[in-house]
């Protein structure tokens, strides 16, 4: 009896092969594990947005406050005002006489050079309707630098007109109203005289009320006229002070203390 001839298999197991070939990869796709995102940490999760929050108001940040407005001269106690605050010229001008001297500031005094004509001055510059034009006084200080003429010539309001007081003219000592009645002072009844120093300062002091002009220097009457209806008027060399200056006559003058204020009784 002959054993029977072994069954031939490769035909078999090369079909199997293909069939596991072909099932393999979608059944190896179906056991892989599926991708599990990572857990967010507290490092990696994103913070919440906050509203933004107002920075706090720094003193730079805030708005400049507006200081307090002052008036444009101080009033002292007894109603003066000063009209030079030692530094600038502030509302004088050099007067334009023609060949005028320098006009200048220094250690609080204004210098009034000598001309190289006749007149040197300061004139006011401010409103003219500021002045007051009846019922008020004027003080100064004022000094003959250099010269031999008058070193303060003060021309100053009276109602619609002006007048000037003059002090150390005519030779160095005259004091007096120019002009009445087309009268200087030289002329005139106020005419007087006063012994002036040169390198010394003076106090002078001019009242002007509706029916008299007076004048003080160092506290001594030197001026007491009643002006009626007289006509009042300035030479017409000071023309150009009007309507407040004060002017020097081939002489070096020095000013200072310059004061107004308004009568009220």
């Amino acid at each position: 009896m002959k054993s029977p001839s072994p069954v031939n298999l490769r035909p078999v197991l090369w079909v199997l092969a293909a069939a596991l070939a072909v099932a393999a990869p979608a059944f190896l796709a179906g056991c892989e594990p599926k991708a599990v995102p990572p857990a967010e940490t507290p490092a990696e999760k994103a913070p919440a947005e906050k509203p933004a929050e107002k920075p706090a108001e720094t003193p730079a940040e805030k708005p400049a406050e507006k200081p307090a407005e002052t008036p444009a001269a101080a009033m002292d106690a007894d109603g003066w005002e000063s009209l030079f605050d030692g530094k600038t010229l502030g509302q004088w001008k050099s007067t334009e006489f023609g060949g005028e001297g320098k006009v200048h500031v220094k250690d609080g005094q204004i210098i009034l050079e000598m001309a190289n004509a006749d007149l040197t001055g300061i004139t006011w510059a401010g409103k003219p309707e500021d002045l007051p034009k009846i019922d008020y006084e004027i003080s100064l200080e004022a000094m003959r630098v250099e010269g031999f003429d008058f070193f303060c010539g003060l021309t100053f309001p009276y109602k619609d007109s002006h007048a000037s007081l003059i002090c150390g003219g005519w030779g160095g000592g005259l004091v007096g109203i120019s002009s009445f009645n087309d009268m200087d002072a030289s002329q005139n009844e106020t005419s007087s005289y006063y012994q002036f120093e040169n390198g010394k300062w003076y106090k002078i002091l001019l009242q002007v009320r509706e029916k008299t002009i007076k004048a003080w220097v160092d506290g001594k009457q030197v001026v007491d006229a009643e002006v009626r209806d007289r006509k009042v008027g300035v030479r017409i060399e000071v023309d150009a002070s009007r309507p407040l200056g004060i002017a020097t006559w081939h002489t070096k003058g020095a000013l200072r203390n310059l004061r107004i204020r308004r009568l009220l009784d």
